[in-house]
């Protein structure tokens, strides 16, 4: 592992440098004399942003000049950057690489999801920036050095953190130091895949490509088969003492048993929740696509036709059995793809928020947006027969078990805007969005049915900066209009 020089961009804790949003506060609006509403930026102060991108700065600059309703403009203004501002720490290690550690917010440690997530709306600004390119390529090279460690792991400590928090070395698992927990996640190897992959294409840097990345995608080929458990259950087990049961696992650390049927199991869910039938199927969808992305990379940058041949085959396989396995016939909804499945014949009929989920599954682009299987599922999911479908006072949108009743995430109706085709569908989901920020000008994790300002996580900058992206790609696909027709205040 290579050791790291004092140096950093934004030092500084985290905590002292969100101002209002770190202290829960309600956004500050003012009254002009002609009784126009103003909204206070909640940005943090310039001295106390982590890090600063002269793009980003300058997309603001674009989309705020093109969005009439003030609220939006606000809301946009904090959310998008809000993963730079406060949670990206940039390093400059010995040899004068790159090294991005990024905060999933609230809690100090890195999360392969969330930071591959986070960064992955800046990916477009990479070419205008050599800064933000290089903290992006950071992040990129610190998901290889993790995925290097511990491919079973979903989280990791900073390592130049004098002072890291050990919170979960009491797991039954194979804990240490560097990592913050081990709960074994597909989509956790997937995310940074995804992430690598588009920023090659758009910088067209192959640099990332080096003997870290063959050291990680060979760590992710062996973990995925590992997972397949066709030799037995695999070297993986964990188990926590904790009075909430999604998160451990039954059967000693095991989990449920599966039958060996070519798809890969994973102990937890994006929501870092336990399974119940471990081939979890929109990770086993993002599985097949994130490997094919690093058999295009093997192929035409490392020239390793040996082992990107092993990728697509993998991918050939869990495609061929997602079709086999994954379907349920619904009397209601006709064809419609199962959460999770066991390949005993066994399957659950629900969605999750967090990302991959059935819903979000074009969004990623596991499948087209029109595949009548996914149209049927997406149906399912949006009404009161998924169990995880909450609809109240203030909005309606999918949870999680993660939560619990009633609470609805945000994440799923940007994801409901994401792959929709309808234009009043998404006006209702921009505006369900404004509407329920309790008053911050920023996403929550989720927030009661009845009533926004009973919401989780105050900070959770992966939900600020998607909502960044949101209104973004509306204006790229020409709904510039559809946006500057809401009134809501």
């Amino acid at each position: 592992m290579k050791k790291c020089l004092l140096t950093t961009l934004g030092a500084g804790l985290l905590a002292g440098s969100l101002g209002v949003q770190a202290a829960g506060l309600p956004a500050v609006e003012t009254m002009t004399a002609d009784n126009t509403k103003v909204y206070v930026s909640q940005r943090p102060d310039k001295k106390n942003r982590l890090f600063e991108s002269k793009a980003v700065e300058k997309k603001i600059k674009e989309v705020t000049g093109m969005l009439k309703n003030a609220r939006l403009r606000w809301m946009f203004e904090n959310c998008f950057p809000n993963t730079i501002d406060t949670t990206v720490r940039y390093y400059t290690l010995e040899d004068g690489d790159d090294d991005t550690l990024v905060y999933t917010g609230d809690i100090h440690a890195m999360w392969l999801r969330d930071s591959g997530a986070q960064v992955w709306p800046y990916v477009r600004l990479a070419n205008e920036d050599k800064a933000l390119k290089k903290m992006i390529r950071g992040t990129i090279l610190r998901q290889f050095r993790c995925i290097m460690l511990e491919p079973y792991a979903n989280a990791f400590l900073d390592p130049h953190d004098p002072n890291p928090d050990h919170q979960w070395m009491t797991d039954k698992t194979d804990m240490r130091p560097e990592l913050h927990e081990r709960k074994w996640e597909i989509d956790s190897l997937c995310y940074p895949l995804r992430l690598a992959y588009e920023y090659w294409k758009v910088t067209g840097d192959d640099s990332i490509f080096e003997e870290e990345w063959m050291a990680a995608i060979t760590n992710v080929l062996r973990t995925f088969k590992e997972q397949q458990k066709k030799d037995g259950h695999g070297p993986y087990k964990f188990q926590r003492v904790t009075d909430r049961q999604l998160d451990t696992m039954s059967n000693n650390g095991m989990g449920n048993p599966v039958k060996p049927v070519g798809l890969i199991a994973s102990a937890f869910r994006p929501s870092d929740d336990a399974t119940t039938f471990q081939f979890l199927v929109p990770s086993n969808f993002f599985a097949v696509t994130s490997l094919r992305k690093a058999a295009e990379i093997l192929t035409e940058v490392n020239h390793e036709a040996e082992l990107a041949k092993e990728c697509t085959d993998l991918a050939a396989e869990v495609e061929a059995a997602l079709k086999q396995y994954a379907v349920n016939d619904h009397p209601k909804y006709g064809k419609i793809y199962a959460f999770e499945v066991d390949g005993f014949g066994n399957q659950l009929l629900m969605d999750d928020a967090n990302v991959p989920s059935l819903l979000a599954l074009p969004y990623l682009g596991d499948v087209d947006v029109n595949d009548p299987i996914y149209q049927n599922t997406r149906r399912f999911v949006w009404s009161e027969d998924n169990p995880y479908f909450f609809r109240g006072r203030a909005g309606e949108g999918i949870g999680g078990p993660h939560i619990g009743y009633d609470m609805i995430w945000p994440m799923s109706i940007m994801m409901k805007a994401f792959t929709s085709q309808n234009d009043a569908e998404i006006k209702w989901c921009m505006e369900t969005l404004m509407k329920t920020d309790a008053g911050t000008g920023f996403m929550h994790e989720s927030f009661h049915k009845d009533d926004p300002a009973n919401f989780t996580r105050a900070w959770f900058a992966w939900q600020n900066t998607l909502f960044g992206e949101l209104v973004i790609k509306l204006i790229d696909e020409g709904k510039l209009d559809l946006l500057n027709s809401i009134t809501v205040e």
